[in-house]
Protein backbone atom coordinates (compact mmCIF):
# COMPACT_ATOMS: atom_id res chain seq x y z
CA UNK A 1 0.00 0.00 0.00
CA UNK A 2 1.86 3.34 -0.84
CA UNK A 3 0.55 6.03 1.62
CA UNK A 4 1.20 9.18 -0.07
CA UNK A 5 0.79 12.77 2.21
CA UNK A 6 -0.27 16.32 0.95
CA UNK A 7 -1.16 19.48 2.30
CA UNK A 8 -4.22 21.32 1.93
CA UNK A 9 -4.43 25.11 1.77
CA UNK A 10 -8.17 25.48 3.24
CA UNK A 11 -10.23 28.12 2.74
CA UNK A 12 -7.15 29.99 4.55
CA UNK A 13 -5.90 33.25 3.47
CA UNK A 14 -2.47 32.68 1.32
CA UNK A 15 0.78 35.02 1.18
CA UNK A 16 1.41 36.98 -1.74
CA UNK A 17 3.05 35.24 -5.19
CA UNK A 18 6.48 35.52 -3.49
CA UNK A 19 5.26 33.76 -0.52
CA UNK A 20 2.83 30.94 -2.36
CA UNK A 21 6.31 30.17 -5.10
CA UNK A 22 8.04 29.70 -1.35
CA UNK A 23 5.37 27.93 0.09
CA UNK A 24 5.20 25.66 -3.25
CA UNK A 25 9.02 24.83 -3.27
CA UNK A 26 9.06 24.35 0.49
CA UNK A 27 5.86 21.66 0.10
CA UNK A 28 8.40 19.98 -2.72
CA UNK A 29 11.89 20.52 -0.42
CA UNK A 30 10.27 18.86 2.90
CA UNK A 31 8.70 15.69 1.35
CA UNK A 32 5.01 15.98 0.63
CA UNK A 33 3.34 14.50 -2.27
CA UNK A 34 0.92 17.33 -3.18
CA UNK A 35 -0.61 20.98 -2.84
CA UNK A 36 -4.26 21.15 -2.57
CA UNK A 37 -6.06 24.00 -3.23
CA UNK A 38 -9.83 23.96 -2.79
CA UNK A 39 -12.44 25.83 -4.16
CA UNK A 40 -14.45 28.10 -1.79
CA UNK A 41 -16.21 30.51 -3.86
CA UNK A 42 -16.95 33.00 -0.29
CA UNK A 43 -13.84 32.38 1.35
CA UNK A 44 -10.57 34.76 1.04
CA UNK A 45 -8.56 32.18 -0.79
CA UNK A 46 -7.27 31.77 -3.87
CA UNK A 47 -8.80 30.18 -7.15
CA UNK A 48 -7.36 26.79 -7.46
CA UNK A 49 -7.14 26.34 -11.09
CA UNK A 50 -5.29 28.98 -11.53
CA UNK A 51 -3.21 28.72 -8.46
CA UNK A 52 -2.45 25.22 -9.23
CA UNK A 53 -1.17 26.83 -12.71
CA UNK A 54 1.45 29.18 -11.56
CA UNK A 55 2.68 26.03 -9.02
CA UNK A 56 3.08 23.84 -11.87
CA UNK A 57 5.12 26.71 -13.82
CA UNK A 58 7.14 27.46 -10.44
CA UNK A 59 7.97 23.58 -9.52
CA UNK A 60 7.99 20.62 -11.85
CA UNK A 61 7.69 18.01 -9.64
CA UNK A 62 5.03 18.31 -7.03
CA UNK A 63 1.78 16.80 -7.95
CA UNK A 64 -1.53 19.00 -8.13
CA UNK A 65 -4.53 18.88 -6.53
CA UNK A 66 -7.59 20.43 -6.13
CA UNK A 67 -11.18 19.89 -4.88
CA UNK A 68 -13.43 21.75 -7.06
CA UNK A 69 -16.91 22.65 -7.72
CA UNK A 70 -18.62 20.41 -10.76
CA UNK A 71 -22.51 21.69 -10.42
CA UNK A 72 -22.71 25.12 -12.58
CA UNK A 73 -19.37 24.33 -14.54
CA UNK A 74 -19.74 24.74 -18.44
CA UNK A 75 -18.48 20.42 -19.05
CA UNK A 76 -16.81 21.11 -22.21
CA UNK A 77 -15.22 24.34 -20.67
CA UNK A 78 -13.83 22.19 -17.73
CA UNK A 79 -12.80 19.13 -19.38
CA UNK A 80 -10.65 21.43 -21.61
CA UNK A 81 -9.50 23.80 -18.29
CA UNK A 82 -8.16 20.41 -16.81
CA UNK A 83 -6.62 18.92 -19.81
CA UNK A 84 -4.66 21.53 -20.22
CA UNK A 85 -3.69 22.03 -16.58
CA UNK A 86 -2.90 18.28 -17.42
CA UNK A 87 -0.86 18.86 -20.06
CA UNK A 88 1.56 21.62 -19.14
CA UNK A 89 2.42 19.98 -15.77
CA UNK A 90 3.58 16.80 -17.52
CA UNK A 91 0.62 15.08 -16.10
CA UNK A 92 0.46 15.81 -11.79
CA UNK A 93 -3.19 16.76 -11.96
CA UNK A 94 -5.36 15.43 -9.06
CA UNK A 95 -8.88 15.92 -8.70
CA UNK A 96 -11.89 15.67 -6.54
CA UNK A 97 -15.19 16.85 -7.18
CA UNK A 98 -17.47 17.86 -4.65
CA UNK A 99 -21.22 19.34 -5.42
CA UNK A 100 -20.82 22.21 -2.62
CA UNK A 101 -20.61 23.21 0.29
CA UNK A 102 -24.02 22.73 2.16
CA UNK A 103 -23.94 25.98 4.51
CA UNK A 104 -24.66 30.24 3.51
CA UNK A 105 -23.67 32.33 1.42
CA UNK A 106 -21.32 29.75 -0.13
CA UNK A 107 -24.05 27.72 -1.36
CA UNK A 108 -26.05 30.42 -2.77
CA UNK A 109 -22.81 31.87 -4.32
CA UNK A 110 -22.86 28.82 -6.91
CA UNK A 111 -25.46 29.74 -8.76
CA UNK A 112 -27.05 25.91 -8.41
CA UNK A 113 -29.92 25.05 -6.41
CA UNK A 114 -29.33 22.50 -3.98
CA UNK A 115 -31.42 20.17 -5.50
CA UNK A 116 -29.59 19.37 -8.83
CA UNK A 117 -26.61 19.14 -7.58
CA UNK A 118 -26.42 15.58 -7.05
CA UNK A 119 -28.55 15.25 -10.42
CA UNK A 120 -25.84 17.62 -12.18
CA UNK A 121 -22.79 15.23 -11.38
CA UNK A 122 -24.20 12.26 -12.16
CA UNK A 123 -24.58 13.91 -15.65
CA UNK A 124 -21.19 15.47 -15.98
CA UNK A 125 -18.78 12.83 -14.65
CA UNK A 126 -19.27 10.05 -17.65
CA UNK A 127 -19.27 13.08 -20.04
CA UNK A 128 -16.17 14.48 -19.10
CA UNK A 129 -14.54 10.80 -19.54
CA UNK A 130 -16.05 10.45 -22.60
CA UNK A 131 -14.46 14.56 -23.79
CA UNK A 132 -11.25 13.62 -22.40
CA UNK A 133 -10.82 10.26 -24.94
CA UNK A 134 -10.11 13.14 -27.69
CA UNK A 135 -13.51 11.17 -29.54
CA UNK A 136 -16.28 12.93 -31.53
CA UNK A 137 -19.37 13.54 -28.77
CA UNK A 138 -22.56 14.60 -28.81
CA UNK A 139 -24.63 15.40 -25.65
CA UNK A 140 -28.01 16.63 -24.29
CA UNK A 141 -28.88 16.95 -20.96
CA UNK A 142 -29.64 19.39 -18.15
CA UNK A 143 -25.63 20.75 -17.87
CA UNK A 144 -25.04 20.49 -21.38
CA UNK A 145 -26.27 20.31 -24.99
CA UNK A 146 -23.85 20.20 -28.00
CA UNK A 147 -23.01 18.02 -30.79
CA UNK A 148 -19.87 16.91 -32.61
CA UNK A 149 -17.22 18.00 -29.92
CA UNK A 150 -13.74 16.82 -29.99
CA UNK A 151 -11.96 18.25 -27.11
CA UNK A 152 -8.16 18.95 -27.97
CA UNK A 153 -5.79 18.34 -26.01
CA UNK A 154 -6.23 15.23 -24.03
CA UNK A 155 -4.93 15.03 -20.71
CA UNK A 156 -1.56 13.17 -20.49
CA UNK A 157 -2.97 10.47 -17.90
CA UNK A 158 -4.90 8.10 -19.75
CA UNK A 159 -6.96 8.44 -17.75
CA UNK A 160 -7.38 11.46 -16.20
CA UNK A 161 -8.77 9.96 -12.97
CA UNK A 162 -11.12 11.92 -10.67
CA UNK A 163 -12.18 11.11 -7.39
CA UNK A 164 -15.41 12.59 -5.25
CA UNK A 165 -15.82 13.40 -1.87
CA UNK A 166 -18.99 13.60 0.70
CA UNK A 167 -20.53 10.92 2.94
CA UNK A 168 -24.17 11.28 2.14
CA UNK A 169 -25.38 8.16 0.75
CA UNK A 170 -26.47 9.08 -2.46
CA UNK A 171 -22.31 10.78 -2.75
CA UNK A 172 -20.86 7.49 -1.55
CA UNK A 173 -23.05 5.59 -4.54
CA UNK A 174 -22.22 8.24 -6.69
CA UNK A 175 -19.07 7.20 -6.23
CA UNK A 176 -18.82 3.90 -6.73
CA UNK A 177 -20.43 4.17 -9.73
CA UNK A 178 -18.50 6.92 -11.59
CA UNK A 179 -15.00 7.70 -10.01
CA UNK A 180 -11.91 6.37 -9.19
CA UNK A 181 -11.61 7.15 -5.52
CA UNK A 182 -13.34 8.67 -2.62
CA UNK A 183 -11.22 11.29 -0.68
CA UNK A 184 -14.39 12.79 2.12
CA UNK A 185 -13.46 15.15 5.34
CA UNK A 186 -14.81 15.46 8.63
CA UNK A 187 -14.92 11.41 9.36
CA UNK A 188 -13.95 8.72 11.76
CA UNK A 189 -12.54 5.63 10.80
CA UNK A 190 -14.93 3.38 11.78
CA UNK A 191 -17.47 6.26 9.85
CA UNK A 192 -14.86 5.22 6.30
CA UNK A 193 -15.23 1.73 7.09
CA UNK A 194 -18.64 1.65 6.58
CA UNK A 195 -19.29 4.09 3.70
CA UNK A 196 -16.31 2.28 1.82
CA UNK A 197 -18.86 -0.78 1.73
CA UNK A 198 -21.33 1.16 0.00
CA UNK A 199 -19.48 2.43 -2.41
CA UNK A 200 -17.37 -1.03 -3.14
CA UNK A 201 -21.15 -2.03 -3.42
CA UNK A 202 -22.01 0.50 -5.84
CA UNK A 203 -18.87 -0.01 -7.99
CA UNK A 204 -19.71 -3.83 -8.49
CA UNK A 205 -23.68 -3.42 -9.35
CA UNK A 206 -22.54 -0.86 -12.08
CA UNK A 207 -19.91 -3.74 -13.48
CA UNK A 208 -16.48 -1.57 -12.14
CA UNK A 209 -14.27 -1.73 -9.31
CA UNK A 210 -12.55 1.15 -7.42
CA UNK A 211 -8.96 0.43 -6.63
CA UNK A 212 -8.00 -0.59 -2.80
CA UNK A 213 -5.55 1.89 -3.38
CA UNK A 214 -7.58 5.14 -3.93
CA UNK A 215 -9.28 5.36 -0.36
CA UNK A 216 -8.30 8.99 1.72
CA UNK A 217 -9.15 11.16 3.99
CA UNK A 218 -8.82 14.97 4.34
CA UNK A 219 -8.24 15.75 7.56
CA UNK A 220 -8.26 19.25 9.70
CA UNK A 221 -6.01 19.83 12.27
CA UNK A 222 -5.81 22.43 14.97
CA UNK A 223 -2.80 23.03 17.96
CA UNK A 224 -5.07 24.33 20.43
CA UNK A 225 -8.76 22.89 21.76
CA UNK A 226 -11.15 23.61 19.04
CA UNK A 227 -13.23 26.77 20.49
CA UNK A 228 -17.17 26.39 20.68
CA UNK A 229 -17.45 28.61 17.53
CA UNK A 230 -15.57 26.40 15.41
CA UNK A 231 -17.45 23.29 17.24
CA UNK A 232 -20.76 25.13 16.05
CA UNK A 233 -19.82 25.66 12.90
CA UNK A 234 -18.57 22.27 11.95
CA UNK A 235 -21.99 20.90 13.32
CA UNK A 236 -24.31 22.51 10.96
CA UNK A 237 -21.94 20.97 8.22
CA UNK A 238 -21.90 17.69 9.92
CA UNK A 239 -25.08 17.07 11.50
CA UNK A 240 -24.44 14.24 14.02
CA UNK A 241 -20.72 14.18 13.85
CA UNK A 242 -18.43 15.18 16.91
CA UNK A 243 -16.12 17.63 15.59
CA UNK A 244 -13.21 16.84 18.86
CA UNK A 245 -13.36 12.74 16.83
CA UNK A 246 -12.56 14.45 13.48
CA UNK A 247 -10.45 17.33 14.37
CA UNK A 248 -6.98 15.99 15.74
CA UNK A 249 -5.09 18.58 18.25
CA UNK A 250 -1.62 18.69 17.79
CA UNK A 251 1.19 16.89 15.07
CA UNK A 252 0.81 14.30 17.43
CA UNK A 253 -2.68 13.82 17.35
CA UNK A 254 -2.61 14.01 14.12
CA UNK A 255 -0.71 11.33 13.46
CA UNK A 256 -2.29 9.10 15.74
CA UNK A 257 -5.79 9.62 13.14
CA UNK A 258 -3.80 8.94 10.43
CA UNK A 259 -2.15 5.74 11.67
CA UNK A 260 -5.96 4.33 13.06
CA UNK A 261 -6.97 5.38 9.08
CA UNK A 262 -3.87 3.30 7.73
CA UNK A 263 -5.11 0.47 9.78
CA UNK A 264 -8.45 0.65 8.30
CA UNK A 265 -6.58 0.26 4.45
CA UNK A 266 -6.99 4.26 3.64
CA UNK A 267 -3.87 5.27 2.67
CA UNK A 268 -4.17 8.97 0.67
CA UNK A 269 -4.20 11.54 3.31
CA UNK A 270 -4.84 15.73 2.51
CA UNK A 271 -3.56 17.09 5.27
CA UNK A 272 -4.89 20.94 6.65
CA UNK A 273 -4.15 23.31 8.89
CA UNK A 274 -7.81 24.59 10.34
CA UNK A 275 -5.91 28.00 11.55
CA UNK A 276 -3.83 30.20 9.29
CA UNK A 277 -0.28 29.50 10.17
CA UNK A 278 2.24 32.63 11.53
CA UNK A 279 4.41 31.08 9.10
CA UNK A 280 4.08 28.38 6.64
CA UNK A 281 7.78 27.78 6.43
CA UNK A 282 7.76 26.84 9.98
CA UNK A 283 4.55 24.74 10.04
CA UNK A 284 5.45 22.44 6.87
CA UNK A 285 8.78 21.61 8.98
CA UNK A 286 6.77 20.81 11.95
CA UNK A 287 4.06 18.56 9.70
CA UNK A 288 7.06 16.96 7.82
CA UNK A 289 8.69 16.07 10.96
CA UNK A 290 5.63 14.60 12.52
CA UNK A 291 4.41 12.88 9.75
CA UNK A 292 6.34 12.64 6.69
CA UNK A 293 7.76 9.41 7.15
CA UNK A 294 4.62 7.69 7.12
CA UNK A 295 4.95 7.77 3.36
CA UNK A 296 6.00 4.53 1.84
Amino acid sequence: MKVRIGVGLGALALPDHQGFARLVDDLDELGFDSIWMPEVLTAPTIDPLTSLAFAAAHNPRLKLGTTLLLPGRNPVRLAKELATLDVLSGGRLLTTFVPGIPRLPESDASGVDPSARGRLMDEVLPLLRRLWTGETVSHHGEAADFDDVCLSPVPVQTPLEFWTGGTAPAALRRCGRFADGWLPSACTPDEVVEAKSVIDEAADQAGRAISPEHFGVSIGYSHHPLSPKTIQSMLRSRRGVDPVSVVPVGIDGLRDLLERFLDVGFSKFVVRPIDTPHSWRAELELLADGVVDLQT
